[in-house]
């Protein structure tokens, strides 16, 4: 009963932080690879284990901001543009301990869907965003096009398709309340 109290608690009150709110203090590296290696256990079809990582720190986080920058200003109509998105994508790099690319490696003989590696990735991403909040870590999963486009930036090879990033870095800011809809509305019981 004390490890269901435990999950149900840690699932319960995880939350995205947003990097606005992050401090600046380091994440421990034998920290990062512990949530690595929790994203690692996530379930998977046919055990392809397509999840793949590329952790950004320190002036690999710069290059990040760089790279979402020009990627803002080369693809968004001057009727579109934003000063308040383009200086948003540049900060969010910078305003974080580390950045974590999520990459989905397809597998080679496609014995599975597209979806089912997909949705294997976004379990592995759950993983990690559970181990965080677990170390009282904020994190927020974030893929806009930029990110979806990033396979030049990232070095990706035939097969890999990056699913965005996830930014991650303590905060002293009081943690947000959850709200959700009863879940009895969601589920419908068959038993006879």
């Amino acid at each position: 009963m004390e490890k269901a109290s435990l999950i149900n608690d840690i699932i319960r009150s995880r939350r995205s932080i947003f990097p606005p709110v992050y401090n600046g203090r380091k994440i421990d590296r034998e920290v990062i690879e512990q949530i690595l290696e929790n994203a690692n256990w996530a379930p998977t079809h046919a055990n392809t284990e397509p999840w793949r990582f590329k952790v950004l720190l320190g002036g690999a986080l710069e290059r990040l901001s760089k790279y979402l920058g020009e990627w803002y200003v080369t693809n968004t109509p001057a009727d579109k543009f934003s000063d308040k998105k383009h200086e948003k994508m540049q900060q969010n790099p910078l305003r974080s301990a580390c950045a974590i690319a999520i990459v989905m490696q397809r597998d080679a003989q496609a014995r599975v869907p597209e979806w089912e590696e997909m949705a294997a990735v976004s379990a592995a991403v759950q993983n990690m965003q559970l181990t965080c909040h677990a170390y009282g870590i904020g994190c927020f999963w974030s893929s806009p096009r930029a990110a979806l486009e990033a396979d030049s930036f990232l070095g990706l090879t035939e097969g890999e398709k990056c699913l965005g990033f996830l930014y991650m870095g303590y905060s002293d800011a009081p943690h947000p309340e959850g709200k959700r809809q009863p879940v009895a509305d969601k589920v419908v019981w068959l038993e006879d």
